[in-house]
């Protein structure tokens, strides 16, 4: 496990369990194996391969990208757009996007709020 409270330059793959606090100024791969906590920024894309997965509770500058096998729970900020090409991603009600949410592939679910019956 590995957790970064600093700043990165450049581009970054991980195959790991890792948590950021801090930010990457680069692009931002999770490959087979990893797993990322993102709680700081992420000034580029973060593109989430195969066997990766992420739980964005922070900001991401770019735009996110999830391929085939790929997990992703959004609860925070994506600056550009997020396209789903093949994996599963979740966005969660408190989650905001800037740019558009596309479907190529895979499964998109975006949660909505809570509707209250009227009896």
């Amino acid at each position: 496990m590995r957790e970064e409270r600093g700043k990165l330059s450049g581009d970054v793959v991980i195959s790991e369990l890792y948590t950021l606090w801090g930010m990457i100024a680069g692009n931002v791969k999770v490959v087979e194996e990893g797993k990322l906590y993102l709680r700081g920024s992420i000034h580029g894309d973060l593109t989430v391969e195969f066997g990766g997965r992420v739980h964005i509770y922070g900001t991401v500058q770019g735009k996110l990208i999830a391929r085939r096998g790929a997990k992703v729970i959004h609860g925070g900020v994506v600056g550009g757009d997020i396209l789903n090409d093949g994996g599963r991603v979740f966005i969660e009600l408190a989650a905001k996007t800037m740019g558009k949410v596309k479907t190529k592939d895979g499964t998109t679910t975006v949660e909505r709020p809570a509707r209250h019956r009227r009896d």
